[in-house]
């Protein structure tokens, strides 16, 4: 396919060609399309799909069991969707909320502030989006962005930056000690694999708008994503809203794993131990599997 009909000019396809590490540019090469291609991943390959496809399908049961108890019950029900980008948060939220009543199963994916927003307390706008009794809110990204994105691509002061820093433990105490159920979920990728996702998004006519500026750029910006991310995870891991962190170089095992760690949470009306199961500590633990090879 010609450059001139991929997005931004190729630039992907151009960054694994001329800047990627040569062990990337391998990996990527002599992988099939269900390989792991990150090192030191715990399977060598994707979940065979008709065993997934059978898990999903038991596990959606589960989650319509638990979001009509949320409904019931009053509950409030945040989940933060994090991760580097195409890390697999919006596929995951999809298997969550496909077969969810939209009208209290809502997803939230917020632009960039505008000149209103730029001008209020930062965590104003997502305030905002929080569930009220009875319903359940799944957050594409988060209060987070200014944790990782914006100092990593200059979008805020080292100032503002700490200043988010100092105002959270307290601002999340306060969202959890008034009743809030909230979950944080941090999706992990290989570099490799970030780029070979990238890579298919940029050829692929039906997943071309998926791409922005910030992922061209960000591809160069691994290291300085990594540092930040690193200092996140020592700066809001609290006993009070711990993170969860998913593998996710495996779509299929990470949305699995996703799926648990929602439903482990709460004993709903219903619950089937057996089918909701015990999550799989090679992909699904603390912040200490971002860190391993």
């Amino acid at each position: 396919m010609p450059t001139d009909d991929l997005p931004f000019a190729g630039a992907i396809s151009a960054f694994l060609a001329e800047q990627a590490p040569e062990e990337l540019r391998a990996a990527i090469a002599e992988a099939d399309k269900r390989d792991i291609v990150t090192a030191g991943f715990p399977y060598d390959r994707w979940m065979k799909k008709d065993a997934y496809a059978d898990r999903m399908k038991a596990l959606q049961v589960e989650l319509v069991k638990f979001h009509a108890w949320v409904q019931a019950s009053g509950q409030r029900v945040a989940v933060i969707f994090e991760g580097r980008d195409t890390a697999g948060k919006t596929g995951a939220i999809k298997r969550v909320s496909e077969n969810l009543n939209p009208r209290s199963a809502r997803i939230v994916a917020l632009s960039k502030p505008d000149e209103r927003e730029r001008g209020q307390w930062y965590f104003q706008r997502y305030v905002a989006q929080l569930p009220t009794a009875g319903e359940l809110v799944l957050m594409d990204r988060s209060w987070y962005n200014r944790a990782v994105i914006e100092p990593v691509f200059g979008f805020c002061t080292p100032v503002q930056r700490a200043h988010f820093f100092a105002q959270l433990p307290d601002f999340e105490r306060a969202l959890v000690e008034d009743g809030l159920h909230l979950i944080k979920l941090w999706f992990n990728v290989g570099r490799a694999e970030q780029l070979r996702r990238m890579l298919a998004r940029e050829r692929h006519p039906l997943k071309q708008w998926k791409l922005s500026a910030i992922d061209v750029q960000g591809l160069a910006k691994w290291d300085a994503y990594t540092r930040a991310i690193d200092e996140t995870f020592i700066r809001s891991h609290f006993d009070h809203a711990p993170w969860t962190v998913i593998r996710s170089d495996d779509k299929y095992r990470a949305r699995i794993a996703a799926i648990q760690r929602i439903l482990g949470a709460f004993d709903y009306a219903g619950k089937d131990l057996g089918v909701v199961g015990d999550p799989d500590p090679l992909i699904m633990g603390g912040p200490e599997l971002v860190r391993e090879p």
